[in-house]
């Protein structure tokens, strides 16, 4: 979904679903804590502009629901591999599905990309991605959600604007709080908004008067369009392209803060998957490398950082890339992600990253995220101490830098 700087929502949808009896007995015993909140935000709500109807008959009656508190706290035991994620998303039945809505919905989406420039491979991809086409989109109250969030200290300002965001949804008679249903975070929809991109970027695609993400194809189609337009697609790129690389190839270029034109990568021994030469030389791009040098590598556009600003992880944005494409009659990777990667806790990754920060290498925070910046950390480790120089870590390398970080540690305590 689009994250509005809160990655990881979509990631548990399928969790939302799974719980769905749960939460459908959110908690009825009294909750004083939860009440006096409630009024609060009914408060906050009518020096917004909310009608009255609206926080009286629909704010005053939101319930608190434990197991969003519960949800909102689980944290996933494992970091995910590029195969791990990539293989759980890309099926031949969702790009076969995909093919199908392609043909189908084509007049609507020739409309979008001529309003938009976003050609509709790249929404249906979304869309698949998002909510498999609208098979699960969340089953919660998105009203009970967000309230219980709201009343939670954690993120509280984040999600009592959402709240006041839904409400004023719900005033302009877009969707009722009935139907405003969701994933457990308040994301709503075909293509998982959260109120506040609802807000800025839903559209009415159906000139019914309405914008109605949950029913409504051609309004959710339209209004992901019109999201990707505002977020800067550029018409006529593509996200970007598997490449084949050299063996001698110096991997401390790869990463998305580095970028050169097709010809400079061409100089450092860079072809397309077959072979030939990239084209045109004169645009620019950055080579990720998500799954070691004995995986794929992709050299990322301009638009492939359109879509990590719709969803902030490089991992789904090569999913949506690729998934457009294949859509479209692409092939499939010409170098398989391999499927034994080291698969770490989030505590061996925040271990991990204080161990480089004892080695004076820039991990920024140690927060358990095998991320970009631990990545290029990873590499300078790998290229100061003579590894190839690809980010991924693997058992050697993780004992490599605790006893390297140990040793450290012994020279500043004056330890022998």
């Amino acid at each position: 979904m689009p994250r509005n700087g809160i990655p990881g929502y979509s990631l548990l949808l399928g969790i939302t679903l799974f719980f769905g009896a749960t939460f459908s007995n959110p908690i009825q015993a009294n909750n004083t804590p939860f009440i006096d909140c409630v009024s609060k935000l009914q408060a906050k709500a009518r020096t917004q502009s909310i009608s009255a109807a609206t926080v009286n008959q629909i704010l005053g009656k939101v319930k608190h629901v434990q197991q969003v508190i519960k949800l909102d706290r689980r944290q996933p035991e494992f970091t995910q591999t590029f195969a791990d994620y990539f293989n759980s998303r890309i099926s031949e039945e969702r790009i076969r599905r995909g093919e199908v809505l392609l043909e189908k919905h084509r007049q609507l989406l020739e409309q979008i990309q001529q309003r938009t420039g976003v050609p509709a491979q790249y929404l249906i991809a979304f869309w698949g991605l998002e909510t498999n086409y609208g098979s699960y989109s969340g089953n919660m109250p998105v009203l009970d959600s967000l309230a219980t969030l709201a009343c939670d200290q954690r993120r509280s300002i984040f999600f009592t604007d959402q709240l006041i965001d839904a409400l004023r949804i719900i005033d302009a008679g877009d969707i009722s709080a009935e139907r405003m249903l969701g994933s457990w975070a308040g994301a709503m929809g075909h293509m998982q908004f959260m109120p506040s991109t609802y807000l800025r970027y839903a559209r009415d695609g159906d000139s019914d008067g309405r914008r109605d993400l949950w029913g409504s194809i051609p309004d959710a189609l339209t209004s992901a369009g019109f999201f990707l337009q505002q977020l800067g697609w550029i018409p006529g790129l593509s996200w970007g392209q598997e490449v084949k690389l050299p063996p001698s190839f110096d991997y401390t270029l790869a990463g998305r803060d580095q970028i050169l034109s097709l010809a400079e990568w061409t100089a450092n021994g860079v072809t397309t998957t077959s072979g030939t030469r990239l084209l045109p030389q004169d645009q620019e791009a950055s080579l990720l490398v998500p799954a070691s040098h004995q995986g794929p590598a992709f050299l990322v556009y301009k638009n492939f950082n359109v879509i990590m600003g719709w969803n902030r992880s490089e991992l789904y944005a090569l999913t949506v890339g690729h998934l457009a494409d294949r859509i479209t009659g692409g092939q499939g990777l010409h170098r398989a992600p391999p499927i034994n990667d080291l698969r770490l806790t989030r505590e061996q990754v925040r271990q991990l990253q204080q161990d480089l920060a004892k080695l004076g290498i820039d991990v920024g925070e140690a927060d358990g995220v095998l991320g970009p910046v631990t990545r290029n950390a990873l590499s300078h480790f790998q290229h100061y101490t003579q590894r190839i120089a690809d980010g991924h870590i693997d058992a050697e390398l993780l004992a490599a830098i605790r006893e390297a970080a140990i040793n450290q540690l012994r020279i500043h305590s004056g330890i022998d």
